[in-house]
């Protein structure tokens, strides 16, 4: 009596989160549509669009990962899942192990009749998360810490140079204490655009993943991140056999750090760069952020 009971509570939150999972997809499209002229462009995606885009053939999966939503996690399951036997348990695969890239198939490197056959009939899947908390996870990230040396030299030197006055020759060479306004005076800048996309961690979800042309089955989020876990791993049928790891990260960004971050720029540099993210705000649901001074 008992297994039959837990089988009707388990296929009773299985259709709630179809339901909730099919007003995520329904979202997006309807984002689509009402900005079809900025969202689509009219463009068809190319094999270079698509190398966010990671294939399980064991189970038939493509996941398309988002730096800063616990995308080392969900490579990590994707090697175990992919890697026939070789991996049982995600967390014994170093972080670091997780972004070689010869360790996960990415859809890009396919024929054009292989990504078209996957695109059509594998489960597609993406993890998102609130925008700007996101844009000052990566910050914090990439440009407080100590040892993302490569960050401050390839990214930090370039700010320093163009948005602070006085700069001294050691932030100039090092690039290793950019302030967080002087990141946002870099990604609002026309000219950082102009000269090349934006890098992957602060680049939008709607260019890294092209929601608009590849119709996702599901949009998890980070703030679910457990349940919607559960829920792709069930659907692709591993989910007894496999659990995404839970971890409750002490230094994660919350939404109070990040307004703390926020009060420290500009209302203009607010509103640009909500503009900038505006489509993932939309597209994925979230709403203006209430510390914003424009509203």
């Amino acid at each position: 009596m008992l297994s039959i009971l837990h089988g009707d509570v388990l296929e009773a939150e299985f259709s709630r989160a179809a339901l909730l999972h099919q007003a995520r997809r329904d979202q997006v499209a309807e984002t689509c549509r009402a900005h079809s002229a900025s969202s689509r462009k009219r463009r068809v995606l190319t094999p270079g669009d698509l190398k966010h885009l990671v294939v399980d053939e064991e189970h038939e999966l493509i996941y398309c990962y988002v730096p800063k939503v616990a995308c080392t996690n969900w490579k990590r399951v994707m090697m175990v899942l992919s890697g026939r036997g070789k991996y049982t348990d995600p967390m014994e695969i170093p972080s670091n192990e997780a972004h070689v890239p010869s360790n996960l198939r990415t859809l890009n490197q396919y024929s054009i009749a292989d990504i078209n056959h996957r695109l059509k009939s594998y489960l597609k899947f993406l993890f998102v998360r609130e925008p700007f908390e996101r844009l000052v996870s990566a910050y914090r990230n990439k440009f407080t810490l100590r040892y993302n040396t490569s960050f401050h030299k390839r990214y930090g030197t370039k700010i320093v140079r163009r948005y602070r006055k006085n700069a001294t020759a050691e932030a100039l060479q090092g690039g290793a204490d950019v302030k967080f306004p002087e990141f946002a005076e870099y990604l609002v800048d026309p000219a950082t655009r102009r000269e090349a996309p934006l890098n992957e961690h602060w680049q939008t979800v709607y260019s890294l993943c092209h929601p608009c042309h590849i119709h996702y089955d599901l949009v998890g989020k980070y703030e679910t991140l457990e349940e919607d876990a559960s829920y792709v791993l069930r659907l692709a049928g591993a989910g007894d056999q496999l659990h995404f790891p839970s971890y409750a990260k002490s230094t994660r960004t919350t939404d109070q750090m990040t307004a703390a971050f926020f009060h420290n720029i500009s209302a203009r540099q607010q509103s640009q760069l909500y503009d900038l993210y505006k489509l993932d705000f939309l597209m994925f649901n979230y709403s203006t952020p209430s510390y914003l001074k424009v509203q």
